[in-house]
């Protein structure tokens, strides 16, 4: 049968639109008629009384599992499924002439509905005709470009990324539902990963991927399924009897790939025994990545295994994610303000903007607590654009009451660095809010990688005081220094722990003032926290400092009236 006559025929049975679309196409998935039932009544959102038309939500599900739409933290993968949906929901539209919400049809979702109004009843029959034409001419044309990858596309396009992650994932499932041993998913990356990137370059980085993935063939048998998962973190999962055999695997993989190229390779690797065999899987996935995470910190082993401690972790990282749009929307997000000190004035020569989360109910949260998680899925781009905004009208409201010289720096976080509107977005709110250029100032982390140099430069091109944040604590600095036009040098917090008891830091930091002032580069020390560092500081020609010694970071408000009151000036 073709999938309209199937679809047709769930609908004379008395199955909801929803239910007909997907379970039209069921079989494409390996599904029974059953299962597809209920995973699209469960998913059904159209299948309310007025809402969107069911079959849309049908029709996204049949999207979804045949192009591999599931990996949230895959953003390119991402890009090219929301094209895919607005395509769906325009053509759709256009057929049903803009009718595309529910109509009053009674309906039982996890079984055959009611009759309802027969005009309901043939509007179904035409919406559903539409879908399943429009479904099979996109899934063709997703065909042809899965098939043309090879002269159009690199081996890690999103096309051939998108089929292989189905693939396995379906072959997970699979596993899961036939195998009679225990599973495990293995999830593993590569520490400093990034680091890599940046000293040998992407290239060579994009070598060391396929090095892990040809070992990985080799060493993995039938019941063991890899897949690349997204950048260089890797997912196995295999069957096992003894908990031995898991840790005996993970041994012959890291002994095959700690050494590429006369390059050392070092692995974290996380590790989720499945209990419950009707989790879903990303959940088992999400699982085995806070085993891997826990490895990462681990200075006595590479290897953790999932502990229902993990849990609450899990919670927190569903909790942000789903939570962080509504934040922005309805303001729990705060700029808060770090003052920057002056040692010889004992005043406020500039400030940081730095990020806190007001929850109704949670109360505060702080950065250490979600900008981690921000920062893979992407979100971090919205809250940095909030807070630039924020930035802006807090100085505008300095410039009215005739403050001018008290600069505010906000982060640039590493996905600003691809991003190639971000300088027009800034220049955009700097002259909407009647501010200059120099009273934003902007901190661009180190650790970032080999982009800042080519961003920093258009920046600086631009006329923006650039600031490099944490010096110290990546592996390029000086490197960065010569090549990159960066104003101001911010030490990283690790210097005031180990001036006071360690003589050989205090030398370093003698040098790198010595080496800011012979480059005309400013330098700003953070974390000072006690009088000696202070002294100590004033001692070797450092005067501007941040941290809680002077002040902690505070509402802006607050913030605000000690200005007025310290530049005389009229709120």
């Amino acid at each position: 049968m073709t999938h309209q006559e199937k679809a047709v025929m769930f609908l004379r049975q008395g199955y909801h639109c929803s239910q007909a679309v997907f379970g039209a196409f069921a079989e494409d998935f390996g599904l029974d008629q059953s299962a597809a039932f209920k995973i699209s009544a469960y998913f059904g959102s159209g299948m309310r009384w007025g809402g969107s038309c069911g079959c849309m939500t049908g029709a996204l599900l049949v999207l979804g599992m045949a192009m591999g739409f599931y990996d949230t933290q895959d953003r390119d993968l991402e890009e090219y499924g929301n094209r895919k949906t607005s395509e769906f929901i325009r053509r759709f539209t256009e057929q049903m002439h803009g009718e595309i919400e529910c109509r009053g049809v009674e309906k039982d979702t996890l079984g055959p509905q009611g009759t309802g109004r027969e005009e309901d009843l043939q509007r179904c029959h035409r919406a559903v005709s539409a879908v399943v034409d429009i479904l099979e001419d996109m899934m063709a044309q997703f065909q042809a470009e899965r098939a043309c990858r090879c002269e159009n596309l690199d081996t890690h396009s999103i096309i051939r990324r998108a089929n292989e992650l189905r693939q396995f994932q379906y072959k997970v499932n699979t596993l899961l539902c036939t195998s009679s041993k225990q599973v495990a998913f293995i999830q593993f990356d590569i520490r400093q990963f990034k680091i890599i990137n940046d000293l040998y370059g992407e290239k060579f980085g994009d070598q060391i991927l396929d090095f892990v993935v040809c070992r990985l063939e080799g060493l993995c048998r039938k019941e063991q399924l890899f897949a690349n998962l997204r950048s260089d973190v890797f997912m196995v999962v295999m069957e096992f009897g003894e908990r031995e055999e898991i840790t005996a695997f993970i041994q012959r993989l890291d002994e095959q790939v700690r050494l590429f190229q006369n390059v050392q390779l070092q692995m974290s690797y996380g590790v989720y025994i499945v209990q419950d065999r009707y989790m879903e899987q990303r959940q088992m996935e999400d699982r085995a990545a806070m085993a891997r995470k826990a490895a990462k910190q681990n200075v006595l082993t590479n290897i953790a295994f999932y502990k229902e401690q993990f849990k609450e972790s899990l919670y927190n990282r569903k909790f942000i994610e789903e939570n962080m749009d509504k934040a922005l929307a309805e303001r729990q997000i705060k700029m808060y303000l770090q003052p920057k000190y002056s040692i010889k004035q004992n005043r406020i020569v500039g400030a940081e903007a730095l990020v806190r989360w007001l929850h109704p109910s949670r109360g505060m949260i702080y950065p250490d607590q979600f900008i981690p998680i921000v920062e893979e899925n992407g979100l971090i781009q919205k809250i940095d654009y909030y807070i630039w905004e924020e930035a802006c009208q807090f100085l505008s409201r300095c410039k009215a009451a005739g403050i001018t010289t008290c600069p505010v720096s906000v982060n640039m976080s590493r996905n600003h660095l691809r991003d190639s509107s971000c300088i027009q977005v800034l220049t955009e709110m700097i002259e909407r809010n009647g501010i200059t250029k120099q009273m934003l100032e902007l901190e661009i982390t180190e650790t970032a990688g080999g982009q800042i140099r080519k961003k920093a430069m258009q920046l600086k091109k631009e006329g923006f005081t650039l600031l490099m944040d944490d010096f110290g604590s990546g592996y390029s600095s000086l490197n960065i220094l010569l090549e990159t036009p960066f104003d101001v040098i911010k030490l990283d917090k690790k210097f005031m722990e180990n001036i006071v008891s360690s003589q050989k830091g205090l030398l370093i930091l003698e040098q790198v003032v010595s080496m800011a002032n012979k480059l005309e580069m400013g330098l700003l020390a953070e974390g000072v926290e006690t009088k000696e560092q202070v002294d100590l500081l004033r001692g070797i020609g450092c005067d501007q400092v941040q941290g809680y010694y002077y002040a902690a970071p505070m509402p802006q408000d607050e913030f605000y009236h000690i200005l007025i009151k310290q530049y005389g000036a009229t709120a």
